[in-house]
């Protein structure tokens, strides 16, 4: 079994400016309030404890597992990975030991020992002796002047949907308390493709 935590969580992947767009909101008394429904919207989806199972806005992941459950080809939830930060691992005396990535390969969101086992082997058994950190989300488009989005365009429709559903029913919200995000069939037929069922 793995257990995911965020170590550094994400950056908002829907900017104020396009949510107050989407509203057709012009002045900024109601910034506070917009930006808390996009943070709402957005967590109800995004990252370990959200509905679509996978990671949207760029945040730093640690899984944790045993090191019997933790052998041949480890597959990372919450996609996409971008790239592995470190490996760290309980030996059997209970010491931390870091592994050297050059030893693991990542092949999309699975990765795999290069050598002939995975360091861990045989250390200790205690319960989530393997932490494996690494990036993921999407990651912007830098390749040309200006940085691009990389967040598939429904999901981005999604997070406006919930934020403007929000923000019309407000008897149900509040500034710092959400009790209810909207997930609409346009919403979850939006988010459908997209979701990862573990």
């Amino acid at each position: 079994m793995m257990r995911v935590f965020v170590v550094i969580p994400p950056e908002p992947v829907v900017t104020l400016d396009e949510a107050k767009a989407h509203l057709k909101v012009d002045g900024s008394d109601e910034d506070a309030l917009i930006e808390a429904y996009v943070a709402a919207a957005t967590g109800h989806i995004d990252g370990p404890d959200g509905w679509l199972g996978r990671a949207l806005g760029v945040q730093t992941l640690e899984a944790r597992c045993d090191s019997a459950s933790c052998r041949d080809v480890v597959s990372l939830p919450f996609p996409p990975v971008i790239e592995l930060v470190s490996v760290s691992y309980l030996d059997r005396d209970g010491i931390e030991q870091m592994a050297d990535l050059a030893d693991v390969e990542q092949l999309g969101a699975n990765i795999i020992a290069t050598g002939a086992a995975w360091p861990w082997v045989g250390g200790s058994t205690r319960r989530e002796a393997v932490r494996i950190r690494y990036r993921a989300g999407y990651a912007p488009d830098t390749s040309g002047a200006e940085p691009k989005s990389t967040l598939p365009a429904a999901i981005r429709a999604a997070i406006l949907l919930m934020t403007g559903d929000l923000y019309r029913n407000r008897d149900t919200v509040a500034i710092n308390t959400v009790t209810q995000v909207p997930m609409s069939t346009a919403v979850a037929n939006l988010l459908r493709p997209f979701r990862v069922y573990a």
